[in-house]
């Protein structure tokens, strides 16, 4: 089993606390994302299950084991970083196989391993070269065929796509699935990418300044975000969130006798004929093949809708937008958490 349990984890450097009071659990086998801007605690939370950051308070548990005070190479972990850490003088075949250095295993039964790693990972034809004459893509591929060799629990990503360009990103994401898929292993990812955590996890934690903000798939995180920073974190464009006052009576489902702030993803905000939410002026069009979208002034903000590509709004023009009552989201406007609707 390679669950893995974290209860209240905290980290502090020195009178600075950094994480406080971490909650999770990851299942064996599951593909976790762990997402958020910079500083929000994510790297520190992977380093501190892989043991590379010392645990200033609570627990870490990997297949019901309490790794707090074990070594790295004790705990049944690989872990994979952004910058490859390969060694440019040794080939492929070397660079795999150095992740065995250690494992007490025949030679021909390393080899073997090896062989057997490489073509899982595409790479049986690039074996004997170096690491100068590969793609930022394929060396990538060679880091995580060293973490591979070994057959860990857990696998651990820190942001390992963010030296790559966009083409590749895309690629490799989706190699990184078909290899979850194909091997089952469990794998906790940090990004600070939302498309990346939408697209690979099982389960996104969201985090934002040393705590968990939400956990849930992509689709609950999505339509059913938890406070106003899930809602404007997760999606993009960002979720538009609109003062519920400037909002026209009975549009604004009753929540509560407070102040509300209504979100509309802009996928559900479309430019209609009547019974509009808002009104404004077209300032920029954003052509996207079968959509374009549109930004519109409006007197309670810029917001941002989807409109037909074959007729979208001029810049200039002035349109109404509207959303179904359902695609509606409510907050609370001092505290940002969402609301249950009557």
């Amino acid at each position: 089993m390679a669950d893995i349990a974290i209860a209240d984890l905290i980290k502090r450097y020195g009178e600075t606390q950094v994480l406080h009071g971490i909650d999770l659990d990851i299942r064996d086998g599951e593909f976790v994302v762990l997402v958020g801007p910079s500083g929000c605690g994510k790297s520190t939370t992977l380093r501190m299950i892989a043991g590379l950051e010392e645990i200033s308070g609570g627990t870490v548990s990997i297949g019901g084991r309490v790794v707090n005070d074990l070594e790295p190479k004790d705990r049944d972990i690989a872990m994979v970083f952004q910058n490859y850490a390969i060694y440019p003088h040794m080939t492929v075949r070397k660079n795999i196989g150095f992740g065995l250095r250690a494992a007490r295993m025949p030679r021909a039964d390393k080899e073997r391993r090896i062989d057997e790693v490489a073509a899982l990972l595409d790479m049986t034809a690039l074996l004997d070269r170096k690491p100068s004459q590969l793609s930022g893509g394929q060396r990538q591929r060679v880091a995580i065929g060293r973490a591979m060799v070994r057959d860990p629990a857990v696998f651990l990503f820190d942001e390992p796509l963010s030296n790559l360009d966009a083409q590749l990103r895309t690629q490799m994401r989706l190699e990184i699935k078909k290899l979850h898929q194909r091997v089952g292993s469990t794998i906790v990812f940090v990004t600070h990418d939302q498309v990346e955590a939408m697209t690979l996890a099982d389960r996104i934690v969201i985090m934002k300044d040393g705590h968990i903000q939400q956990v849930g798939t992509p689709d609950e995180v999505y339509r059913s975000p938890a406070n106003t920073f899930v809602a404007r974190f997760i999606g993009a464009p960002s979720m538009n969130l609109l003062d519920g006052a400037s909002l026209p009576p009975g549009t604004v489902p009753r929540a509560s006798d407070g102040a509300v702030l209504v979100g509309i993803r802009p996928d559900d905000l479309h430019p209609v004929t009547d019974a509009p939410l808002v009104e404004g002026r077209v300032t920029v069009r954003e052509p996207l093949g079968p959509d374009t979208l549109i930004y519109v002034d409006t007197p309670s903000g810029e917001v941002v809708a989807k409109a037909d590509a074959r007729t979208p709004p001029a810049v200039g023009a002035t349109v109404r937008l509207g959303a179904a009552a359902q695609d509606l989201h409510v907050f609370d406007a001092a505290s940002g958490a969402a609301l249950r609707v009557a």
